[in-house]
């Protein structure tokens, strides 16, 4: 279970995040959605400890995660920012085999190397494995960020927005792995998402967030409704019933919009 209590954060003594209490159930996956400067990256990423809160407490699987080491926790939660850089030019097979580092400290064992192998082939990268990061595309780079995240082999993993740089069928593709990876690979998974129609597909939860502050908290057919989605976004959403998902209809004409 992740658990925050009384997180707040302020940048520049503007506020940017809550108070926020809440408890995430281990399994599944959690979706994070809100509008643009809703706190959602911000939240995320305090709950994996690269950005400290001003006030608060966050505990993971029952670490805590403000106390604990920094390699404790690496070998607990796992985090994809939502931008990544390397200076240094690395092969998709580097990149990974960074994710081992908690566990190898440089020191690749067999064991590293399967989990590195497992990870590649669970994104569907194998064929590029010895193709330098900045040769990929952009959905490629991501998908191998994401299997960097995954070669860690934690049991919470938070990903900030890993459907960027993603078309339709890869974006499709990298949530069904999500969704496979809290399934198969008995995985906790939060992760930040714009999209609100991946968050109802593939989410076993929403939590949608707006000011800084959490609106509602659900399963998909609680939050994925005219009411919540309205107050959230602050535009007009219609919800249609499509193969047991709810689908969110929020385009409007040319001619109705610029009314």
């Amino acid at each position: 279970m992740i658990r925050l209590s009384g997180i707040e954060k302020h940048y520049a003594g503007q506020h940017v995040l809550g108070p926020i209490d809440l408890e995430i159930p281990e399994g599944g996956v959690t979706a994070l959605i809100g509008p643009n400067g809703a706190g959602k990256s911000t939240m995320l990423t305090i709950i994996g400890r690269l950005l400290e809160p001003d006030s608060g407490w966050v505990e993971i699987g029952g670490l805590d995660v403000m106390a604990a080491k920094p390699r404790e926790l690496a070998r607990v939660v796992s985090i994809l920012k939502q931008e990544n850089t390397f200076v240094a030019r690395l092969t998709v097979r580097q990149l990974v085999t960074f994710g081992r580092f908690p566990h190898s400290a440089g020191r690749v064992t067999e064991t590293d190397r399967r989990a590195i192998h497992a990870a590649i082939a669970f994104l569907d990268l194998a064929g590029l494995e010895d193709r330098f990061i900045d040769q990929l595309s952009g959905g490629q780079r991501q998908r191998a960020f994401v299997a960097m995240v995954l070669a860690q082999d934690t049991d919470y993993l938070l990903l900030d927005e890993p459907l960027t740089g993603l078309d339709m069928r890869h974006a499709v593709g990298m949530m069904s792995q999500v969704r496979a990876a809290a399934d198969a690979l008995g995985k906790t998974i939060v992760l930040v998402v714009h999209d609100v129609n991946f968050a109802a597909a593939y989410a076993d939860r929403i939590i949608a967030l707006a000011d800084g502050r959490i609106v509602a908290s659900g399963a998909p057919e609680e939050i994925i409704t005219p009411d919540v989605l309205e107050r959230v976004f602050e535009t007009p959403v219609q919800v249609l019933e499509h193969e047991g998902h709810r689908v969110a209809v929020y385009y409007r004409p040319v001619q109705e919009a610029a009314r």
